[in-house]
């Protein structure tokens, strides 16, 4: 990996890895869908994205997680495969999350980031349990776009296809 890759964040495949069709890498990256999974990937989306991936936020499994890590921000990446080149062109939209009554809104905000950052955030909860009175750790979380774009990534080098992310010009 040479400097402006590291720079920029673009992944090459392992050398030697064939390069899958369009539609294998998109079946593997909907593949990574599962309930377990703190992300959903979907088809379509904004800005001609063939893919979204997204924090599940307003999924009733999740979001009282996400509202007990007092989440503020999500984020999308928003996936173009480009066939032509070989490439999974990819930007990441950051919006941000108000918690009313504990059920999450969500919205872009006009102060908006389009590119390619790396956050985290992490804590964790102590109680007194129910079942014995005693002080105990009750949750802890950690969500860091590691979690998200990781996979992807993985996914992308698997298919022999390269990772590029994009800040500026067109998906």
């Amino acid at each position: 990996m040479g400097f402006f890759d590291m720079f920029t964040g673009r992944k090459a495949p392992p050398a030697g890895t064939p390069r899958q069709s369009a539609e294998d890498l998109r079946a593997a990256f909907l593949a990574l869908n599962r309930d377990s999974a703190p992300f959903v990937v979907s088809e379509g989306g904004p800005e001609g994205a063939d893919l979204v991936a997204e924090w599940r936020i307003v999924d009733a499994r999740w979001y009282e997680i996400f509202a007990k890590a007092g989440l503020k921000k999500g984020a999308q990446v928003l996936l173009r495969l480009d066939e032509a080149t070989g490439e999974v062109r990819n930007v990441q939209r950051d919006y941000t999350v108000e918690w009313r009554a504990g059920l999450p809104n969500l919205s872009f905000s006009s102060e908006s980031f389009r590119g390619q950052k790396v956050e985290m955030s992490f804590g964790t909860g102590y109680a007194f349990r129910e079942e014995d009175l005693r002080l105990g750790q009750v949750y802890e979380y950690r969500f860091a776009t590691r979690e998200l774009k990781g996979p992807l990534q993985e996914v992308t080098a698997a298919q022999g296809w390269t990772w590029r992310p994009v800040a500026f010009g067109s998906l």
